[in-house]
């Protein structure tokens, strides 16, 4: 038996951003549906390292990290919990002196901005940082950056979102879309039929499906983290750490445990299923060890990996569709778009409502993949 849904607005995908904008838009009235193949945070949103940065970011990207950065300290008045969101800044660490030279561009290109990234050589790098090895060159440090759990934070913003008026539907997947008239209209594999004004794609590593229902194209890539977690150590890296060029990143959490992670896992989008690889977790800890020797003995507790979405350009598609109007998608964050998903929902949102953002997405637009 068929059933039939109409809302203002319809939305594919339950991570973070798409759940930000289930809350947004319910907040101001209007009637939200949101549709989630698993559950929500299950992929993207909630497998990753768990890095709230704007350090190293693409330059394009740089002012929605920064608003961004702001909602992430108000989280707790936001959705309820702080999602153990703690600003311990991020260290990027160089070793040599192109890497530095690299690190020390980004810190002159974001002057202006006051991120207020701070610049270490051997000497004073070692001085502040002692647990860091010796073989580190240098390193520059972004003090109002942080880290926070990612399997908090969508369920989070999901469940202010159903308080707010928005029905979540999760165990649901979208089967297929149309555009009929002024209405979207939305199938789903239980037998729900949906109508809505607008649609929201944010379905991560398979949003370039269902941007291509309506004839937009992007050249998405699948792929997954790599991740790790180890038995609790004494703790001591009380910054959240990442090198140049990528190859491993590590942060601890207060209890001792170490997450870390380097590589890519194995992904079957079809399937939606995704795992480590044990070679790559293996060399993302040989080159940990490199870094932090006082490692060298720890005991890996658990693996894990999940799909998200990449764009050859390393900036995602954020805005509306080239071939249909009111349709608008926010998809391929490259493996960095954790600490953008509650400013990519507010924006989500001003586009639903009012056709446009107050920040800028010409750089983010689809018609980029026209050609």
């Amino acid at each position: 038996m068929t059933r039939q849904i109409a809302v203002d607005v319809a939305i594919i995908g339950g991570g973070t951003a798409g759940c930000a904008a289930a809350l947004n838009l319910a907040k101001k009235g209007m009637s939200v549906a949101l549709f989630e193949q698993k559950t929500v945070g299950s992929q993207a949103s909630g497998v990753n390292f768990g890095g709230v940065r704007q350090h190293g970011r693409d330059l394009r990207e740089l002012p929605l990290s920064l608003r961004s950065n702001e909602i992430w300290t108000d989280l707790p008045r936001l959705i309820g919990n702080d999602c153990e969101f703690v600003r311990t800044g991020h260290l990027k660490l160089a070793f040599n002196e192109a890497e530095m030279a690299v690190l020390e561009q980004f810190a002159d290109d974001t002057r202006d901005l006051k991120l207020d990234i701070e610049l270490f050589g051997r000497n004073a790098l070692h001085k502040r940082f002692g647990w860091l090895d010796k073989t580190v060159f240098g390193a520059s440090l972004c003090s109002s950056d942080g880290q926070a759990n990612p399997r908090l934070v969508a369920p989070y913003f999901a469940r202010a979102a159903r308080a707010a008026g928005a029905h979540i539907h999760e165990h649901e997947t979208v089967t297929g879309a149309t555009k009929n008239g002024a209405d979207f209209c939305l199938e789903t594999r239980s037998g729900k039929s949906v109508h809505s004004a607008t649609l929201l794609n944010v379905a991560g590593a398979w949003a370039e499906r269902i941007a291509g229902w309506f004839g937009d194209f992007a050249p998405l890539q699948p792929r997954g983290p790599n991740m790790q977690v180890s038995e609790p150590l004494p703790y001591r890296l009380n910054v959240s750490i990442g090198a140049v060029g990528g190859g491993v990143y590590a942060r601890q959490i207060p209890r001792g445990n170490l997450i870390f992670g380097g590589g890519y896992g194995w992904t079957d989008r079809d399937k939606i299923r995704a795992r480590a690889v044990v070679e790559n977790g293996r060399e993302a800890t040989k080159r940990m060890v490199t870094i932090l020797p006082w490692t060298q003995d720890i005991q890996v507790i658990r693996t894990w990996s999940g799909i998200e979405g990449f764009l050859p350009d390393g900036i995602p598609v954020i805005g509306p569709s080239k071939t249909t109007p009111g349709l608008f998608h926010a998809f391929g964050f490259c493996g960095h778009g954790f600490q953008l998903g509650p400013v990519v929902g507010e924006i989500l949102a001003e586009l639903a409502m009012e056709g446009r953002s107050v920040i800028s997405l010409d750089n983010f637009s689809i018609q980029r993949f026209s050609t």
